[in-house]
């Protein structure tokens, strides 16, 4: 997490070039591994069947897993809605948004692709592991569900980032992954829950398939600058110097 708030500030000294490839490769990797193992539990099976509940507990807990390696380097976004929310928070610099934001995208198709290249062809079923709407959904029903969903998912993030969670840190991974599992139980069935443009991005290029995909960026980017701004502004409240100043609070001050 130190790192990723001297990003803060991105041309005070020379070692911030190498928190900037670090932040840079921490997000690639982790979002390559969101896209690995979180589409690898949608594989289908003829023993074990796919069904809503195992592929949502699973991106839950890969979500888990990732927060856990790489929260400590770039705060594990993973999703280029989650970097906006924090450049809004003032959490980010611009350019430092705009690397985690390339970092993402690119890791996420490149995870997609190595998952595709080491499965079985067998396995690997049309338009596999996209984010698609229900049939009988309206074009106005998914993005409202969209909406919703990935407020939720900003403000928890929000609340994870406030001063007053300082203490609390430790069960970030946790709590992020079972938000990620409840929000994707809930929205799943009818539009694949993504509330993350580089999640699904990677496979409509691979597949060549683009139905309705602009929800999927319209929906999540216009609720993280809503729920991020409505957060900081409503919400969130600033601790005493006293406490910030604390040595054991040093690695999640906010500027």
């Amino acid at each position: 997490m130190k790192n990723f708030l001297l990003l803060t500030r991105p041309f005070e000294n020379g070692i911030i070039v190498r928190d900037h490839i670090c932040c840079f490769l921490s997000e690639f990797f982790g979002t390559g591994m969101l896209l690995f193992f979180g589409c690898m539990g949608c594989v289908y099976y003829e023993v074990n069947k796919y069904n809503q509940w195992l592929s949502a507990l699973n991106f839950g807990l890969v979500v888990l897993i990732v927060v856990q390696c790489f929260g400590c380097c770039s705060g594990a976004h993973l999703n280029p809605v989650i970097t906006i929310a924090a450049w809004i928070y003032n959490m980010l610099s611009a350019f430092a948004a705009s690397l985690y934001i390339l970092a993402q995208f690119t890791g996420a198709y490149c995870g997609y692709a190595l998952l595709h290249l080491l499965l079985p062809s067998s396995l690997c079923t049309p338009n596999f592991c996209m984010t698609t709407l229900r049939v009988d959904i309206t074009i106005w029903q998914a993005i409202g569900i969209e909406f919703c969903t990935t407020v939720a998912l900003v403000w928890v993030t929000c609340a994870v980032w406030d001063p007053r969670n300082v203490r609390m840190q430790d069960s970030a991974a946790i709590r992020i992954g079972l938000t990620i599992s409840a929000l994707a139980l809930a929205a799943g069935p009818l539009t694949g829950a993504s509330m993350n443009p580089a999640r699904s991005l990677a496979p409509a290029i691979w597949h060549n398939s683009y139905d309705h995909h602009w929800i999927y960026w319209l929906s999540p980017i216009m609720a993280g600058i809503f729920a991020a701004s409505f957060y900081r502004v409503v919400f969130r409240r600033e601790v005493d110097s006293a406490d910030i100043n604390n040595p054991k609070l040093e690695a999640i001050q906010i500027p």
